[in-house]
């Protein structure tokens, strides 16, 4: 077969076919519109949610800045979904030409998937619901998972980020939290073992460990009582243990366990009292 034949056939398949070749085009270019202006409404409505929960924090009587944080990143994040589901039906509908009876019988079919198949999503949904509706934690707050500890960057409906302080971040279903651990509601204690030698007396070292004490508490904001020096706890191997308790702000009572300790250290130091470590006793027998 010659070219100006093919060439020909060629020519003819194309003008038989035309106007399924610009149809498709045309579904195409409603499809990709659609998911522009899906991107564009996604990215608005999120700003505005966060517009609007910035001026929130302005008013007199105000919500809690967590509770604030966790409603926004919850509002955003039904947004998402829903603008999902409308440029989903609207892609069928519009572009594909699938009736919205039909969309909606096959929603009620996609229902009994999700109730036999799917029940982890479901279950996901209502513990969100839940952890919203009690207030168990919060954006910002400190909590431990099932021994994943860090700070909560997002609250949804079916996900929880929690960041470790390493950087790590951990995407947990909600479903899958059942025991929580927060560590930034209330006061909280810091727990301070110092260990001193046998030869010390315990009088002189409980009053110098008092008046560190004292200072500690007037100078360290984040305490909001005591330190107090509740006496011996232990008699170890090579030292006698004192413990010293306080409460702190919240999230704050390691940092005031490390003050404490760099304060009694110093003290020490100054005052000769000897904290107990491992020794080595040569004996030389020269007989």
């Amino acid at each position: 077969m010659e070219w100006d034949q093919l060439k020909a056939l060629f020519e003819r398949a194309i003008m038989q076919n035309e106007g399924h070749i610009f149809a498709g085009l045309g579904k195409i270019g409603q499809t990709v519109l659609i998911i522009l202006l899906s991107a564009i409404a996604i990215k608005f409505g999120s700003l505005a949610i966060q517009k609007f929960f910035d001026k929130q924090r302005e008013f007199k009587y105000k919500l809690d800045d967590k509770r604030t944080d966790t409603l926004s990143t919850l509002c955003i994040s039904i947004l998402r979904y829903a603008v999902y589901f409308i440029a989903i039906v609207t892609t069928l509908q519009s572009v594909f030409g699938i009736e919205t009876t039909t969309i909606i019988t096959a929603a009620g079919v996609g229902g009994l998937a999700v109730g036999f198949g799917a029940q982890s999503l479901v279950k996901d949904v209502i513990t969100g619901f839940f952890i919203l509706l009690e207030d168990q934690f919060a954006v910002g707050d400190m909590i431990t998972i099932d021994k994943m500890m860090g700070t909560v960057e997002e609250v949804g409906l079916r996900i929880t980020k929690l960041r470790h302080y390493a950087g790590d971040l951990y995407i947990i279903p909600n479903g899958e939290i059942t025991k929580v651990t927060n560590h930034t509601r209330g006061s909280k204690g810091a727990i301070v073992d110092v260990s001193v030698a046998y030869e010390e007396k315990i009088d002189d070292v409980i009053s110098v460990l008092t008046q560190v004490s004292e200072t500690a508490s007037k100078e360290i904001a984040s305490i909001v009582k005591g330190p107090e020096v509740l006496g011996v706890m232990d008699l170890g191997d090579s030292g006698v243990v004192i413990r010293i308790f306080a409460k702190t702000v919240a999230g704050q009572q390691w940092s005031v366990e490390r003050e404490l300790r760099k304060r009694i250290k110093d003290t020490f130091d100054r005052e000769e009292i000897e904290i107990p470590y491992n020794k080595i006793v040569v004996i030389n027998d020269k007989r």
